[in-house]
């Protein structure tokens, strides 16, 4: 959740009044917000000058709230103190035009952008103009990833511009804050030892290509998603503002640039008022941004009034609504017209809307009753199973362990000898490290992976552990199923193999099954060869014929391999089959 910080004096003056702490707690609780806390900061170290700094929690979808101008505004509104602005585009007769090259098609093949006119910075405005581009690219960019943000003076450039990409040694030009010129090549290495430009560096480094805009003269704006040109800076005296927005996702492209110029429109000449630009695509279609789209949803008021709990009348709904920047209309009965502004691109379902009715009327007021139909809660029956299993171990003297549910692919394959593992192994597509590749189908590894970290405690170290695995399954939807497993681990100078084995007929007897014999249907185990535990030591466990895990002594290769040097035994069985 983002946190918005706001000077106390620029605060309150944006809302045209004073307030308390508590009185402005009260505000943010009534339209749905926390004010985290109020702390004395010092803005610029070098004076001993403190101010008096308001730390707000936005929700992560509302990104019409992460700066001043946005919040103010939505808390006036919502205080009845303001109308809902009204955000339209203007008509010139010659538009500045971005035209996107094929070229971009290798990094990110997407552009929009739009233009400030006559816009009027104070040093307040500027800063919080500069600190909603950094919230965005956080929170709905992905640290640049998604989409990337490139704000430029348009006086000091002539389009059209040109969004193109090509060979890093080729780009040549002086970024925001240099006095000379840099190829992409010395620009990379130069940023990798900046803290804050060094984590973005990965997203076009081993591109063969680097994305790069150019103006009509060849100037560079900037160089997406890593720096802007310092020829386009953005000064106090800068009246007209060219956006432009690179992306791999037009739509979140869009929602960036009808934030921002929503926004700080209210700056300009004519307030909230945004001159569009043409946009080339790389299929020679013509499309003006920013859309400024304002959606119309019809919601029934019998709904809204039933999930919530309350009774409230069709104009009233409307006025709630009005009072969330949602300006409503009433067609009848059953029936109201909610207008959905461009910038609140969170609202995509009628529950969106009815949850802005519980925020305006406020949840305190809801009257809280007891539902109508009464159920009694049961543990489910694996669950309960696990928890008896679990105190029995920790009787018998193991110690549980709760490990992660992802590991990496060398964890359950190269390092168990076992690589036929990841077969039935489900894999994540987007892994952001190598310690998290894959969905464990084993839950060995975490074990002893669990015991390295824990060399130094005495011997022997026993080890449990209750929890599913994941494997692939083409009968589920899903193609795959949990299954639920017990691990038994036992670490110390000797194997221990009876200790592991008598574990086992522990764990059966509390199961209530027998060993299996000529007469009567029960376990047993079964020699077995498998390359993870030692030849002649390992042994699956079958219940009825039918196998429902190992035990054994783990191979030499395995338990080296988890930067151990001393003998361990597993067991490793499914329960499920005992539900």
């Amino acid at each position: 959740m983002p946190t918005l910080s706001i000077k106390e004096e620029l605060l309150f003056k944006a809302l045209g009044r004073r307030y308390t702490e508590e009185e402005f707690n009260e505000l943010c609780f009534e339209f749905g917000l926390e004010l985290d806390e109020v702390v004395m900061e010092k803005p610029d170290p070098s004076q001993n000058l403190e101010v008096c700094v308001y730390k707000i929690d936005i929700p992560a979808n509302r990104y019409d709230l992460l700066c001043l101008e946005g919040l103010c505004r939505a808390l006036q509104i919502f205080q009845n103190k303001m109308k809902i602005p009204r955000y339209s585009l203007t008509c010139p007769q010659e538009k500045q035009r971005l035209i996107i090259d094929s070229a971009t098609a290798q990094v990110r093949p997407f552009a929009v952008a739009a233009v400030l006119r006559g816009i009027t910075f104070t040093q307040s405005s500027y800063d919080s103009f500069i600190d909603l581009q950094d919230k965005l690219h956080q929170n709905v960019c992905r640290r640049r990833t998604i989409a990337a943000i490139g704000t430029h003076d348009l006086d000091t450039i002539v389009g059209p511009f040109v969004f193109t990409a090509e060979p890093p040694k080729d780009i040549k030009f002086c970024p925001l804050n240099k006095n000379k010129e840099y190829t992409a090549e010395e620009l990379m290495e130069i940023y990798s030892t900046d803290m804050h430009l060094k984590q973005y560096l990965h997203i076009i480094k081993d591109k063969p290509v680097y994305p790069i805009i150019y103006d009509q003269n060849k100037v560079v704006l900037s160089m997406p998603p890593i720096i802007n040109g310092e020829h386009t800076r953005i000064t106090l005296n800068t009246k007209n503002v060219f956006i432009e927005i690179t992306s791999l996702d037009l739509h979140k492209a869009k929602v960036v640039l009808d934030t921002l110029v929503c926004m700080f429109s209210e700056y300009c000449e004519e307030p909230f008022v945004i001159e569009p630009v043409e946009v080339v695509d790389l299929s020679g279609n013509i499309i003006l941004y920013p859309e400024l789209k304002y959606r119309k949803e019809t919601v029934s008021p019998d709904y809204i009034n039933k999930y919530i709990g309350i009774k409230e009348t069709p104009e009233s709904i409307a006025n709630l609504l009005t009072k969330m920047c949602l300006k409503a209309e009433v067609l009848s009965e059953r029936e109201i017209k909610v207008e959905i502004p461009p910038t609140r691109h969170d609202v995509i379902h009628a529950c969106d809307i009815m949850e802005d009715v519980a925020i305006a009327y406020g949840y305190n007021n809801i009257l809280k009753t007891f539902p109508k139909t009464s159920t009694i809660s049961a543990q489910l029956p694996l669950i309960k199973l696990s928890e008896q299993l679990s105190n029995e171990l920790a009787q018998a003297g193991f110690t549980e362990a709760l490990s992660f549910t992802l590991c990496s692919r060398d964890d359950v394959s190269t390092k168990l000898r076992s690589p036929e593992a990841l077969k039935e192994a489900v894999h994540v597509s987007n892994p952001k490290t190598i310690e998290f590749q894959i969905v464990r189908t084993s839950l060995l590894p975490g074990l002893l992976k669990t015991i390295q970290a824990n060399k130094k405690m005495p011997l022997p170290l026993k080890l449990f552990e209750i929890a599913d695995v994941v494997v692939k399954d083409d009968q589920k939807d899903v193609g795959a199923r949990n299954e639920r497993r017990l691990c038994v681990v036992y670490y110390n100078k000797k194997p221990g193999f009876e200790i592991i084995h008598g574990i086992l007929d522990r764990v059966m007897q509390l199961l209530d099954v027998p060993v299996s014999s000529e007469t009567t249907s029960g376990y047993s185990i079964k020699a077995y060869d498998n390359p993870t535990f030692f030849p002649g030591r390992c042994a699956t466990v079958m219940v009825d014929e039918k196998i429902i895990g190992t035990l054994g002594v783990l191979h030499p290769e395995a338990i080296t391999n988890f930067d151990l040097n001393m003998p361990c035994s597993a067991l490793e069985i499914n329960i499920e089959p005992f539900v």
